[in-house]
């Protein structure tokens, strides 16, 4: 199987490329790629929406992604998942507050946000540790921190670590 075939689209983003794959009409992954993987366009109506809903938050990172979602997880993690949908663009928790609010630990928020299948439409970039960034798990390639740097830049919050 070729990368392509994994996808129903391939698309540029301000910090590399990336792999839209697809369920029907809801989005199941959302992989970051090497800058140089080439862009494979949407296949399909329900793919070229989530594309333009992703292209209008690269411009504007207030745009709300409002894709449907295919999220498989335990329940646990699908707490969390929903939690970090709830975090606007611009604002960010860290693992300990958002651990307070589920009554769980920071680990376990960490380790949720690590098995996040669909990074920027679940925003886990926007939860950080207490002394810095924190992780940016789930990345296939490149310098996740830099992604999570530039996606929280983007959304207007200052440098955190």
């Amino acid at each position: 199987m070729t990368i392509h075939n994994a996808y129903q689209a391939i698309i540029a983003a301000p910090f590399s490329r990336i792999g839209i794959a697809m369920t029907g009409e809801a989005v199941r992954m959302l992989d970051y790629l090497p800058a140089d993987t080439p862009e494979l366009p949407p296949t399909d109506a329900a793919t070229a929406a989530v594309v333009a809903q992703l292209a209008a938050y690269f411009r504007d990172a207030k745009t709300p992604l409002t894709v449907a979602l295919i999220l498989v997880g335990t329940p646990f993690q699908q707490r969390v998942w929903m939690a970090l949908k709830a975090i606007p663009p611009g604002t960010v928790l860290s693992y300990g507050e958002l651990a307070q609010q589920l009554g769980t630990a920071a680990r376990a928020i960490g380790n949720a946000c690590r098995s996040n299948p669909v990074p920027i439409l679940i925003p886990c970039h926007r939860v950080v540790s207490r002394q810095g960034l924190g992780g940016y798990a789930g990345a296939v390639t490149g310098d996740p921190l830099a992604i999570k740097r530039w996606l929280l830049r983007h959304e207007g919050v200052e440098q955190v670590g």
